[in-house]
């Protein structure tokens, strides 16, 4: 008996297998690689090359590898290109899930792991965001991980399915050098990037009713977003009946402005200064996790701070990628 992991080649999704399989779980990845890299699944997992909208593959993999359980990390993730794309973001993260659910029906699977996002809350007016404050998205990506929510709830309601839908706030650093973030979508290699091209780091607005005048946002390690998932699979393997959606964050807001110090003093560049540009549009001025369901229900707390995360990221940046100058 396996658990297959969609995306598990992915930035978030290798560090998930590893969690998994460190925790004992056998595990099989689904991941079309677009990407993704081969690379990162380890020795001895089963890697299928596809895409979750390929029934007839979801119904192979689930059969041969005999799958009791399914974590869901497949999808497209970045906001700029929901907008711009928004029929692509739904035929890949709602027709996607759509389609591997139903694989999941019809072979019998009765456990499901979803990575959601915070970005289902948008632009909450709130200290500390709890799984019951409105959900009210703002772009195609964060519509499309809340109708995957609907989706799963429903099919779980009417199939007996255990479920844990997992809301994680926003993913930085790296639990191993060749696990690095490759993107530049997210703060932490933005500035990387930036520096690397001999270039300031960029503060979108620096007027928000916040201690420094910049958005506050809570991160979490990517390590800590793995082992919440490990968790809420051993949660389904001992409860049957679960049906649960939670917040995977620490419940510390840090500033971006205090992050990009911190990144700067890492890589030695404590000279070198932000520049400010006008807000982006429908930025909020802080969105930070309450963090006490998922402690409640899983006996998850996140391990890293932010200095953590900082730090391994840069470590895993400079092993395997351009280093900083």
């Amino acid at each position: 008996m396996s658990w297959l992991v969609t995306g598990g080649a992915g930035y978030i999704g290798a560090h998930v297998v590893r969690s998994l399989r460190s925790d004992g779980f056998d595990v099989v990845v689904l991941d079309d690689l677009s990407t993704g890299s081969a690379d990162r699944v380890p020795d001895g997992v089963p890697l299928v090359v596809g895409s979750v909208l390929d029934r007839v593959l979801l119904d192979t993999v689930l059969k041969n590898h005999a799958v009791n359980g399914v974590v869901h990390i497949a999808g497209k993730k970045r906001v700029d290109e929901s907008v711009a794309r928004p029929l692509y973001y739904y035929e890949e993260n709602v027709e996607g899930l759509r389609t591997l659910l139903a694989a999941v029906v019809d072979a019998g699977v009765q456990r499901f792991v979803f990575s959601s996002s915070a970005a289902v809350y948008g632009t909450p007016d709130t200290d500390l965001v709890d799984e019951g404050s409105a959900c009210l998205p703002v772009n195609p990506y964060g519509e499309s991980k809340l109708a995957g929510e609907w989706l799963i709830r429903a099919t779980a309601a009417a199939h007996g399915i255990a479920y844990v839908s997992l809301r994680y706030f926003n993913v930085a650093g790296a639990g191993a050098p060749e696990l690095a973030d490759p993107g530049v979508f997210n703060l932490v290699p933005m500035v990387f990037e930036r520096l690397r091209a001999g270039a300031a780091p960029l503060i979108f607005g620096d007027d928000y009713p916040t201690p420094d005048g910049t958005c506050v946002r809570d991160y979490i390690h990517v390590q800590d977003v793995a082992d919440a998932h490990t968790a809420a699979a051993g949660r389904l393997l001992a409860d049957p009946d679960a049906g649960l959606t939670l917040n995977v964050g620490r419940g510390e807001g840090t500033s971006v402005r205090a992050m990009i110090e911190l990144i700067l003093a890492e890589v030695g560049s404590e000279d070198v200064a932000a520049v400010v540009r006008p807000r982006r549009p429908g930025d909020p001025a802080r969105v930070v996790a309450s963090a006490e369901r998922i402690g409640r229900e899983l006996g998850f707390k996140a391990r890293y701070g932010v200095q953590d995360m900082v730090a391994s990221a840069w470590r895993a940046r400079a092993a395997v990628a351009h280093p900083v100058t």
